[in-house]
């Protein structure tokens, strides 16, 4: 006959998880609390925020950008709920497999008509980190196979850098540009170009020691390319 009996130690493991998870709910408990303080202070500076907000969205930009928590969209822009439509990954990948960023690149073209398309990568990025890595990561890694794509193009480039801080740096630019040229070769953009619909797509760069952006380059109609100021000197 079976032991109906729990096992030694159930009674206390569960004890132990009921203290832990009343921890966890408290500490959720500030994101209403903030939410509530952000919420009235967003409506005491400008009492018709919100109303606007929920008539419709209207932004001129699109995002594609890291999923690192480091990296904010609205807040490296100084622009407010509303003005940007996101989307993030690891390692901001653009590829034609990817029906979720692709869904975002068609609704942003073709329904909120935005003016800028922006790539925007981010220096000690741990997705181009990990690429350069011999390590296995499990799952990820086949996501990273487009950026070890990338590092195998550009190898004897990468190569050439004096530390492995740059050959890292260069691989996060690098990875931009490829990114920005992903985006350019979809149907979505190449049919709204064709169409006359205006838009440039931007590839720029973040760094979270200082905050600053390095502009890298621009893509218009016609597939002309404009290098930005900090365009990487190894590949002109």
């Amino acid at each position: 006959m079976l032991n109906s009996r729990p096992c030694a130690g159930y009674g206390a493991r569960i004890d132990t998880w009921n203290v832990t998870r009343n921890r966890l709910m408290e500490d959720f408990k500030k994101v209403f609390e903030k939410n509530k303080a952000w919420a009235a202070n967003t409506t005491a500076s400008d009492p018709e925020f919100f109303s606007r907000l929920a008539h419709q969205q209207t932004p001129e930009h699109l995002w594609i950008g890291c999923s690192d928590s480091r990296v904010p969209a609205n807040q490296i822009m100084d622009l407010p709920p509303g003005e940007v439509f996101v989307h993030r990954n690891i390692a901001n990948i653009v590829v034609p497999s990817d029906l979720n960023c692709l869904s975002v690149l068609q609704y942003a073209i073709e329904v909120l008509k935005v003016r800028h398309v922006i790539v925007c990568g981010h220096y000690g990025c741990g997705g181009i980190a990990a690429a350069m890595s011999s390590q296995k990561n499990g799952m990820i890694d086949n996501w990273l196979r487009h950026i070890r794509t990338t590092a195998r193009i550009y190898n004897d480039l990468i190569e050439k850098a004096a530390t492995q801080q740059e050959k890292t740096d260069l691989l996060c630019e690098l990875n931009v540009i490829e990114q920005v040229q992903n985006v350019c070769a979809t149907t979505i953009v190449q049919d709204a170009w064709d169409r006359g619909q205006k838009f440039a797509v931007h590839g720029i760069i973040y760094s979270v020691k200082n905050g600053l952006l390095k502009d890298l380059l621009h893509c218009e109609a016609g597939n002309k390319v404009t290098h930005g100021a900090d365009f990487p000197a190894v590949l002109k």
